[in-house]
């Protein structure tokens, strides 16, 4: 049937259901609409959105923009026909969004909090990236562990059995992963000097777990202070592009080129690159803000290409090292890594 056709009865049908009423009766459904996107680099409300204190910051031609996705809570059976004919917005059953358990005030919440996390994951995948590295280290020695007398607070454990310490569960997942009174070589720091030391961790007294008596902690050092400032979006949805935005203040090349670059997607401290929900009405943000290219994380890649906009490239990206060849790539003037469908 054209496309005509189906208007013609679609409007007959509102015009029935409105006499009848039931237009206006709340449905168990919500809209995602295209939501803001917001400049990286930019100012917001008055304010730069990333702030950089005690260090020297570069100036960028472009734009390195995150996306939104506007979420219409209540809804009504007009909004919801309107959402079914539209071409960017997306009517879902409520459920996805606000699970029964939660409350929408718990559900914010929780969003809030996933908020700041991305925006602490973010700047530490960005400090890593421009040469400081997460230190792990110890916070403290148990007395009479079998660390006592050898390690000390503040030793910055840099490997165990040649094996490079970067995350703070590798200690205890080396330390387990051979058998209680097997001697472990430590290389550590203290100090700023050099050492390594034999242990060899202790069967736990309660159930048998190899220990050598620490705590860990992380630290990373660096001169300069970072600060995001940016209310009223919730999600972990913009840890790559606060990442990325970080990265390029902080460099003197500009990693946009002059052009208007938009992405999505969730980082962890390690830089992976992880899927969101609402890829096609960030897609069509992007392609409102006058993106040239949209950084897709891996795992949205076949619903992007479901979706493709016109005109608006799209670069898969599984990491923030993989991010920033895309932008090398395209402000070269050459084709970055390309969504594929599997």
């Amino acid at each position: 049937m054209r496309r005509r056709g189906v208007t013609v009865i679609l409007g007959a049908l509102i015009t029935a259901l409105l006499a009848a009423g039931v237009m206006v009766a709340p449905m168990p459904y919500v809209v995602l609409k295209p939501g803001p996107t917001v400049d990286t680099l930019g100012i917001e409300n008055g304010t730069e959105v990333i702030q950089v204190t005690k260090g020297e910051t570069s100036k960028s031609a472009g734009q390195l923009r995150l996306t939104t996705v506007n979420v219409q809570s209540q809804v009504e059976l007009v909004w919801a026909i309107r959402g079914w004919l539209s071409d960017s917005d997306a009517v879902v059953p409520r459920e996805l969004i606000y699970p029964p358990d939660r409350s929408e005030q718990q559900v914010q919440e929780q969003n809030a909090q996933e908020w700041k996390e991305s925006q602490t994951s973010a700047e530490t995948v960005a400090l890593r990236e421009l040469g400081y590295p997460v230190q792990i280290y110890v916070g403290k020695v148990t007395a009479g562990g079998a660390a006592d007398g050898v390690l000390r607070a503040d030793d910055v454990i840099t490997s165990i059995d040649g094996t490079p310490i970067t995350r703070d569960s590798q200690v205890s997942e080396l330390v387990r992963a051979k058998p209680a009174g097997t001697p472990l070589t430590f290389a550590y720091e203290r100090a700023g000097k050099a050492a390594t030391a034999q242990i060899a961790a202790r069967a736990d007294a309660t159930d048998g777990t190899p220990r050598i008596g620490i705590e860990i902690a992380t630290k990373q050092p660096h001169p300069f202070e970072i600060e995001i400032d940016l209310d009223k979006i919730g999600g972990p949805s913009a840890g790559l592009m606060f990442a990325l935005g970080i990265i390029d203040k902080m460099r003197p090349e500009d990693l946009t080129g002059g052009k208007i670059i938009a992405g999505t997607g969730t980082i962890d401290d390690d830089g992976n690159v992880g899927p969101i929900g609402g890829i096609p009405q960030k897609l069509v943000g992007a392609e409102k803000a006058g993106a040239e290219l949209f950084l897709v994380p891996k795992d949205n890649c076949a619903e992007a290409l479901r979706n493709a906009r016109p005109g608006l490239t799209m670069a898969e990206v599984a990491t923030v090292d993989d991010a920033l060849t895309a932008l090398t790539a395209f402000i070269a003037g050459n084709d970055p890594k390309p969504c594929s469908a599997s």
